[in-house]
């Protein structure tokens, strides 16, 4: 009956053996047999070797080995709780640690990078930004004296050209207060115009040089001064302190009548050397002495040549060949060379000569006069300037010679012409730049044409024909040109000449009245030849002027020297001011449109292109 019972009501458990009947205590431990079975199972992974894990542990030979595993499990479990629970807790506790795991590594690695923020902020120097689109320097009153063009050069070490000049001004004495002249080399801020360093030298300066110069060791910036009589010094560009200032024993007689020339080593002593020119008060005999660029003492003694000419004294000017060898361009009115390695056999007294010395040129060296006179003619007639212009087709820099009344190219190579151009009353230096697509450096001239008018002129260097020409009005007497390298390859074009009015009248609805005296700042770019951007105007008279190039920002800076108005019994002001180029050209310019055109040009056109120019630095030297 109970069989029955139990089978109808499908009551779990185990039958008896003998008498096949119900046993409930048994029942429990089939529960916990049955238990730990599935969970074997699962720890196991289910079925192995094509074997169930159940039937695994009903393996006699392994029931040894589950009693260990079960007898480790208790042991290692806390009491009261089994195994299985225990692993369960500890897995739960790692997980709820992870959130705020990842929590912290977050905040540490923001506080990391916050640290390194502050860092790049505050303890490493950012490049400075030139935001002085303006500035203007009073430097007293003048009181004459030589002038030279302005040398730009960083002094400063903050990666912007700085302003080296140098003046005669009236400065108050303390007898009676009376006003007397001083002489005032300075370098002023390319930044804001601020003093950097000054200092008073004996005599007036002929010129101050920093670029190029490689007169220390190791490489540090300074600057040569050179004065108008005895005076030639190298300072520190950073403070103006001197390193060393020539004896005046050594030009007993005569005195200085140029600016050094820079020249390679020749004693051996790693550090470029120099050579000056002398001349006689009353006698046309010059004087090379060459000099160490390291200690400013002679290179030997000096070496005397006897030439004819008259005229405006040119050079000396250091010109290299393709084969290496150096000459040196010199006369008065005309042009004439000799070898380095002659004057430096003379000043030396021996034929040995240092490697760099000991290379000669065949076209020149056959241009000697029959007498085998050491002097090469190069040029007679009126010489005005002499520019080294690096040419396109060679290694060797070509020779521009500019006289009143013409402009000549002569191949540096052998010093056969390349071209002549014939013009009338040239009174200024010729501005090289690219005005052409053709990478061969062109030439804007200005001529007289004729009583307060002059006619600017751009020639092609590659051809020596006119491309552009335009008369304007002009009351300020020799004003030179200068031209800045743009990044297209193409150069603008800067010079001063009085207002003139736009062609069309509409385009400019406000138009102002022609005011004599107040000179312009004109920019021509070779995209635009029909206008030209007024840049500013004053009414000073600019003495000397230069091209700054900030590299940084890929925009230039115009510099220029410049002298008041004087009044009958007092001397005027002499100033130093800056402009902008990028800065001048968008927000104060003004556009002069010099013929009409089809289709018109309008403003906008014209603001958006020079809003995208970039400057940089002229890649020749010349």
């Amino acid at each position: 009956m109970a069989t029955v019972l139990s089978r109808a009501l499908k009551l779990p458990g185990k039958k008896s053996a003998d008498l096949g009947e119900y046993d409930p205590l048994t029942q429990a431990d089939s529960d916990e047999s049955e238990d730990d079975l599935v969970l074997n199972l699962q720890k196991n992974g289910g079925v192995k070797n094509g074997k169930s894990t159940l039937e695994e542990i009903q393996d006699p030979d392994s029931d040894v080995e589950v009693e260990v595993t079960k007898q480790r499990l208790s042991e290692s479990a806390p009491d009261g709780y089994p195994a299985e629970v225990t692993g369960s807790l500890e897995q739960k506790a790692a997980s709820s640690l992870m959130p705020y795991l990842r929590t912290a590594v977050f905040l540490l690695t923001m506080v990391i990078s916050m640290i390194l923020v502050l860092v790049c902020a505050f303890l490493i120097p950012c490049p400075p930004r030139d935001l002085h689109n303006t500035w203007n320097c009073n430097l007293g009153q003048e009181a004459g004296g030589a002038l030279f063009p302005l040398e730009l050069s960083d002094v400063n070490g903050d990666e912007l050209p700085d302003v080296l000049l140098s003046f005669t001004a009236l400065r108050n004495s303390s007898v009676l207060g009376v006003s007397t002249p001083s002489v005032t080399v300075m370098a002023l801020s390319g930044v804001n115009g601020s003093t950097l360093w000054s200092d008073h030298i004996p005599e007036e300066t002929r010129s101050v040089q920093c670029k190029g110069l490689t007169l220390a060791a190791p490489a540090e910036p300074v600057c040569l001064v050179t004065g108008t009589s005895k005076f030639l010094s190298l300072l520190h560009a950073s403070s103006g302190k001197a390193i060393w200032t020539l004896n005046p024993a050594h030009l007993p007689s005569g005195t200085l009548a140029a600016p050094a020339v820079l020249l390679p080593d020749l004693d051996g002593d790693r550090v470029g050397d120099l050579m000056v020119l002398a001349i006689g008060e009353t006698q046309p005999d010059l004087c090379f002495i060459l000099l160490s660029g390291k200690t400013g003492n002679p290179l030997g003694g000096p070496v005397k040549y006897s030439i004819n000419g008259e005229g405006k004294l040119i050079g000396p000017q250091a010109h290299i060949t393709s084969q290496g060898a150096i000459y040196i361009l010199f006369g008065f009115g005309n042009i004439q060379a000799v070898a380095l390695r002659d004057i430096f056999a003379q000043a030396r007294n021996r034929d040995s000569f240092p490697p760099v010395l000991q290379r000669e040129e065949p076209d020149w060296e056959k241009r000697r006069s029959v007498n085998l006179s050491e002097l090469i003619d190069i040029y007679s007639g009126g010489v005005e300037f002499l520019q080294m212009v690096t040419a396109a087709d060679t290694n060797c820099s070509d020779l521009l010679i500019t006289t009143k009344h013409s402009l000549t190219l002569l191949r540096g190579q052998d010093l056969e012409p390349r071209w002549t151009l014939e013009l009338q009353d040239i009174h200024s230096q010729p501005a090289p730049g690219y005005f052409t697509a053709d990478q061969t450096l062109d030439f804007l001239v200005q001529a007289q044409s004729r009583d307060n008018m002059k006619k600017v002129l751009v020639v092609d260097g590659k051809s020596g024909v006119l491309i552009w020409s335009y008369e304007f009005p002009s009351h300020m007497q020799e004003s030179d040109a200068l031209s800045v390298m743009t990044l297209e390859r193409k150069s603008v074009f800067l010079f001063w000449a009085d207002e003139i009015q736009p062609a069309l009248q509409n385009l400019e609805p406000g138009l102002r009245k022609e005011r004599p005296g107040l000179h312009h700042l004109y920019l021509l770019h070779p995209t635009f030849p029909t206008l030209l951007l007024d840049l500013t105007n004053i009414t000073d008279t600019v003495t000397a002027s230069a091209i700054g190039i900030n590299d940084l920002q890929k925009d230039a800076f115009y510099i220029t020297m410049a002298t008041s108005p004087t009044s009958e019994n007092q001397p005027g002001l002499l100033s130093a001011s800056k402009l902008g180029l990028r800065w001048a050209m968008l927000t104060q310019s003004r556009m002069v449109l010099l013929t009409e055109t089809t289709p018109k040009i309008t403003r906008g056109e014209v603001r958006r292109f020079f809003s995208r120019l970039k400057f940089i630095n002229f890649p020749h030297k010349f």
